[in-house]
């Protein structure tokens, strides 16, 4: 079992209107869009909750923006097949909010600041053994192991899905059922402490009915 922390990193990038905030998502590295949306999971959640993404947050209080906003937070990165694919989806939200109104400026010192993130990752030493101990092990673990097993590991190529499915498959079609259940949970619209009840609750039914 692994655990890890993001450390931001500053891409120069910045925007003040809407104009220089689409040019921004269209030129970024994708690694950027990606901290702007899953790396809102593992930091710390001061801001408005009901924005989901850097992008509609700064819309709805450094742009005042509600409609902006509430198009952006609805966008889910895990209905995309790469990153690239929701970039378009941002840039073509933001050109057709360009067209519905005037242009909108933020605050000199309010400007959308891209930027990237680099992800340290560390072993805790703790290893599962058998696929029936995930029971007990998901809700010990730490947001951080939640954040690398199930969002990180995503974007892991050639797999590109959660570490928990991947390892469950390596057993043969014995646990499909269960890998369908846990393809189902949706991980972008809750916080990890949720999607480690979630998974936990998951994890720990199928096995209460599965016979020994």
């Amino acid at each position: 079992m692994r655990d890890c922390v993001l450390v931001a990193i500053a891409t120069g990038k910045r925007a003040q209107s809407l104009r220089e905030l689409r040019d921004g998502l269209q030129s970024v590295e994708a690694g950027s869009i990606y901290f702007h949306f899953w790396g809102r999971l593992l930091r710390p959640r001061l801001d408005d909750t009901e924005f989901h993404n850097d992008f509609a947050v700064w819309a709805r209080h450094a742009l005042h923006d509600k409609q902006l906003a509430e198009r952006l937070a609805v966008l889910d990165p895990a209905d995309f097949a790469d990153l690239e694919q929701l970039r378009q989806e941002l840039v073509d939200v933001v050109e057709e909010r360009i067209e519905e109104t005037e242009t909108l400026i933020a605050r000199r010192d309010q400007q959308f600041s891209f930027r990237l993130c680099q992800t340290v990752v560390f072993d805790t030493g703790v290893q599962i053994a058998r696929p029936e101990d995930l029971a007990a092990a998901i809700p010990a673990m730490s947001l951080g192991s939640i954040y690398f097993h199930v969002i990180e590991s995503r974007r892991r190529e050639p797999v590109r899905i959660d570490d928990f499915r991947h390892w469950l498959a390596q057993h043969g079609d014995r646990y499909h059922a269960l890998c369908q259940q846990l393809a189902a949970i949706d991980p972008y619209f809750s916080s990890l402490a949720e999607l480690r009840d979630g998974l936990g609750r998951v994890v720990g039914d199928y096995f209460r009915a599965v016979p020994a």
